[in-house]
C-alpha cells in the first residue's frame, strides 16, 4: 500500500466496500507479488520471524495465512503450524505450497475460531488486523486460544503511513476506513482497510487481556539493498509497518477463582 516502486500500483479512488478485499479474485497474482517483493519478503516476514524467535516444537496459529509463505517459514523452523484464512483461493495456494503437513481452515477472523481454549503457544497475525473495523471480538478469540505464557505477534499498517494515503487527512484519533483499487500486473482489485491511532491499537490489546512487551519499527533485510537500491533507501528512512509482541499472562485471573 506504500508507494514504493516495487509495490503494486495503488489508485486511490472509491471502491465498493461490499466487494472489497475479495482475495479469491486475484489470489494467484497477489501470491506471486508477495513471494519476492521488498516489503513482504525482505521486510515484513523477516521482521515477524525475528520477533517470533525460536519456535521449534511450538504450536503456532497463522491467522490470515494467505498462500502460506509465513506458515512455510515457521514450519521450516520446527513449529507445528495451523493456518486460517477467509479466502478459499488463498488456502488452495497454501495447500499447494504446504502439502498435508499443515492444517488449514477457512475461517473469517470476524467469527469465532474453531479451536479449543489454550490450543496454541503462539499466534502470528501478519498484516491482517487492519482489515477489521472492531478488533475486540477477534482479539478476545485470539487470546482465548493462546495458552498462558503464550504470545500474539502481529504486524499492521503503520499509523503514520495509513494517515498519509488519503488527502485531506481525517481525524487521526478517529477509526476510519479508506478504499482504493490495488493493481497487480494490470489486474485491479478493490481494497478496504481500517486505520486506527496507536492508542486505540494498544488499548484494544490490553483490554483483551494481553500484556504489550514489544513495539517494533524494523529495518529491511540488508540483503535487499542491492536488489532494490532505490526503494531500499526509502523503506529504511520511513516507517511502513508496525509490529507488536503481546503476551498472555502466565496465570490468568480466573485461575485464582475461589482462592
Amino acid at each position: 500500500m506504500e508507494p514504493l516502486s516495487d509495490l503494486p500500483e495503488v489508485l486511490v479512488q472509491p471502491a465498493d466496500p461490499v466487494l472489497a478485499n475479495d482475495y479469491d479474485s486475484f489470489a494467484e497474482v497477489y501470491s506471486a507479488e508477495n513471494e519476492n517483493s521488498l516489503v513482504n519478503a525482505y521486510y515484513e516476514r523477516p521482521a515477524l520471524l525475528a520477533l517470533a524467535g525460536d519456535v521449534a516444537g511450538r504450536q503456532v496459529l497463522d491467522a490470515g495465512c494467505g498462500s502460506g509463505p509465513l506458515s512455510a517459514a515457521l514450519r521450516d523452523r520446527g513449529a507445528v503450524v495451523t493456518g486460517i484464512d477467509a479466502s478459499a483461493g488463498m488456502l488452495a495456494l497454501a495447500r499447494r505450497r504446504l502439502g498435508d503437513g499443515v492444517a488449514l481452515h477457512q475461517v473469517d477472523l470476524n467469527d469465532p475460531l474453531p479451536f479449543d481454549d489454550d490450543a496454541f503457544d503462539d499466534v502470528v497475525a501478519s498484516l491482517v488486523l487492519h482489515y477489521l473495523e472492531d478488533w475486540a471480538p477477534t482479539l478476545a478469540e485470539l487470546r482465548r486460544v493462546i495458552r498462558p505464557g503464550g504470545r500474539l505477534i502481529a504486524s499492521v499498517d503503520h499509523p503514520f503511513v495509513a494517515y498519509t494515503i488519503q488527502d485531506p487527512r481525517p481525524d487521526y484519533f478517529a477509526t476510519t476506513s479508506y478504499t482504493f483499487d490495488w493493481t497487480f500486473n494490470g489486474q485491479s482489485a478493490p481494497m478496504r482497510f481500517w486505520r486506527k491511532p496507536l492508542t486505540s491499537m494498544t488499548d484494544a490489546f490490553t483490554t483483551a487481556g494481553f500484556r504489550l512487551t514489544t513495539v517494533s519499527e524494523p529495518q529491511p533485510d540488508p540483503a535487499a539493498r542491492e536488489r532494490f537500491p532505490d526503494d531500499f533507501q526509502a523503506l529504511s528512512t520511513r516507517p511502513c509497518f508496525l509490529f507488536f509482541v503481546l503476551e498472555v499472562p502466565a496465570v490468568r485471573p480466573r485461575d485464582h477463582a475461589g482462592s
